[in-house]
């Protein structure tokens, strides 16, 4: 697949909006990871990671919103 895309200033535009890129070894590990920040703050949706030729494991990039307040861990917040 694709390199990721250049992060648009209107993802970082404010005090406590956060891109978050990942490297796992797995899709599963990049979703489980996604997971738990979204138990914990608005975050975008993910559907798919990325491969990059010649590089190991996958990556996935979502949006985070710091501002929302902190849910208790295990408590599924809203997307975005």
């Amino acid at each position: 697949m694709s390199v990721m895309e250049a992060i648009n200033d209107v993802h970082v535009s404010e005090p406590g909006l956060v891109v978050v890129d990942v490297a796992a070894a797995d899709d599963e590990t990049a979703f489980a990871f996604h997971e738990a920040l979204a138990a914990r703050w608005a975050t975008t949706s993910v559907e798919r990671t990325t491969r990059e030729a010649g590089q190991a494991g996958v990556r996935l990039r979502c949006y985070l919103d710091l501002r929302q307040p902190i849910g208790p861990p295990g408590r599924v917040r809203g997307t975005w």
